[in-house]
């Protein structure tokens, strides 16, 4: 398969979400989040999912114009309920109502319960790095079937539960962290099986409990590790702490539903610098601070020192220009669902 350009993948699975009921606003929304992801160069939270929501959306699991809750709110504060609606609205709107509390009273705080997977994390404290605040984001599946282990275990009783940090600053790309507490990310896995690829050591075991490279294996009753390796304790109290904001603050609980609903529970917070500094002088700052830090002599196998999200924004910049890479598997998906819904797939 070629490469294909933003623009192409954009247009063919927004088509694809309206025609399974999606308004041009949620298709649009979930679609930048997707190209969004590929671009970025993760491509385990791009269109390689548009074929898991579309079946989500069958089994009513996501419902296309859900309605946002308001459960409980302060000035600083809110509780949402998005009522099974798509993550990526559901957040996007959350993130939306946090900067606008924490451009008010300099801190914001959120929690959402019942809404579809959220993707990306990054996509959220950008947001509000762009709006000169820092942003947070922490994130856990809720009491669907869970896919890690906790730290000296050998089934799955956690999630992956992401977090993602983003800072504003004067650097042409942003500065973020966005990371599982797992040893991968399940997408990744999948992307491996789309592309007929082993899985690296140290990022599963099979049913048994014995490491693996096999990705099926996981697919057939295993489990992903937490991150770390020998160190995976560290990876595993990260996880612990990320599904307490995510899942009990949320009040998702915790454990396992082997047939429950995936349901991203969502904490986020977002902090106005300007409470705590003038906003230039803290981008100014951070400018500085990331070449000092780039200015570190590389070691034995490196050519430079990056900073936190200058990978993903030097792949965004090569795959606007070449185009983003999809493995025919999944472009074959797309256009089965093209043709199932009477959409013209050439």
């Amino acid at each position: 398969m070629p490469s294909l350009s933003p623009e192409l993948l954009h247009d063919t699975g927004k088509a694809i979400f309206q025609a399974a009921g999606a308004s041009d606003e949620e298709a649009q929304i979930v679609m930048e989040h997707l190209v969004g992801a590929n671009l970025a160069g993760h491509d385990s939270h791009g269109v390689i999912l548009i074929p898991s929501y579309i079946n989500r959306i069958k089994r009513g699991h996501i419902v296309p114009g859900a309605p946002l809750e308001i459960e409980r709110e302060s000035p600083t504060t809110a509780h949402l309920n998005g009522n099974w609606g798509f993550g990526y609205v559901v957040t996007t709107r959350a993130m939306e109502m946090a900067i606008a509390k924490a451009k008010e009273h300099n801190v914001a705080a959120i929690t959402i319960h019942l809404q579809g997977h959220v993707g990306r994390l990054a996509d959220y404290p950008l947001m509000a790095a762009k709006a000169g605040m820092i942003g947070m984001i922490t994130c856990d599946s809720g009491r669907a079937s869970k896919s890690v282990v906790p730290f000296g275990g050998r089934v799955a009783r956690l999630g992956t539960n992401p977090i993602s940090v983003a800072f504003p600053s004067d650097l042409q790309g942003p500065i973020f962290l966005d990371m599982a507490t797992s040893a991968v990310a399940a997408g990744k896995i999948g992307v491996k099986r789309n592309r007929g690829e082993p899985a690296p050591p140290g990022w599963i075991l099979d049913k048994d409990g014995n490491d693996t490279t096999n990705v099926n294996d996981f697919y057939d009753g295993g489990a992903i590790l937490p991150m770390g390796g020998d160190q995976g304790h560290k990876g595993y109290v990260l996880s612990f702490m990320v599904e307490t904001l995510s899942g009990i603050l949320t009040s998702l609980g915790f454990g396992i539903d082997p047939q429950g609903r995936h349901n991203d529970g969502t904490f986020i917070s977002v902090f106005n610098v300007n409470a705590f500094r003038p906003l230039d002088e803290f981008k100014r700052d951070m400018e500085a601070f990331v070449r000092y830090i780039k200015d570190t002599p590389p070691a034995a196998g490196f050519t430079e020192v990056l900073y936190p999200g200058e990978l993903e924004h030097r792949t965004a910049q090569e795959r606007w220009r070449d185009g983003i890479f999809v493995e025919d598997e999944t472009w074959n998906q797309l256009m089965a669902l093209k043709a199932e819904y009477g959409l013209p797939t050439s």
